[in-house]
């Protein structure tokens, strides 16, 4: 699943985004790469 989401997604950090002006997009897109990450690494 993270592979997936590496590829088809866009990378945030490259781009510098400053999550103060982060479009609710933009943090929802956080928000699940967080949840991707916490669960895989639970596992």
């Amino acid at each position: 699943m993270a592979s997936v989401n590496r590829m088809v997604l866009p990378s945030l950090s490259r781009k510098r985004l400053d999550l103060s002006r982060a479009t609710k997009w933009q943090l929802g897109l956080i928000a699940w790469r967080f949840y991707i990450t916490k669960n895989a690494l639970d596992s």
